[in-house]
């Protein structure tokens, strides 16, 4: 399924993101920064990626995710989990990564920083009860299904 979005460059030094292969799912944001950022160790920094998207209509979402590879070799990874970025929103995207590694971190202008998806939104119609239907897990909660 594909869906036309608009993307502007926010910075002259921005790279207009690319899937990696053919079987991506998502597009590499880079950092757009006109120097080198250091993440001090435990620390967090924003990364400007220098663009902007505009979805063509309200039914998308653009959603930043964290790249493996700074996670699993560095411990870098994005200080809100996953970024939402609503479709009405027209700002330069914003990447806060944390380094939760006890050492210092480097992001150089055009590094691959996080990736950039777009799914499909739902929005609900949410009707106020008393009572939710029961279920077999009911409100069992973290860990209530078991670990194996």
């Amino acid at each position: 399924m594909k869906t036309e979005v608009k993307i502007k460059k926010m910075r002259e030094s921005a790279i207009i993101p690319e899937y990696a292969t053919s079987g991506s799912a998502a597009l590499d944001l880079r950092c757009a920064a006109d120097e080198s950022i250091v993440i001090p160790a435990r620390s967090r920094a924003a990364i400007p990626t220098g663009i902007a998207v505009a979805p063509e209509d309200s039914s998308v979402v653009s959603i930043v995710c964290a790249r493996s590879g700074l996670a699993t070799k560095h411990g870098i990874a994005l200080a809100n989990g996953i970024g939402v970025i609503d479709s009405d929103y027209r700002g330069e995207i914003i990447v806060s990564l944390i380094n939760n590694s006890d050492v210092d971190f480097t992001v150089e202008p055009g590094d691959r920083v996080a990736q950039l998806m777009f799914m499909p939104v739902l929005t609900a119609n949410l009707i106020e009860c008393v009572e939710l239907d029961k279920t077999e897990r009911g409100a069992g909660g973290f860990g209530s299904t078991g670990v194996k």
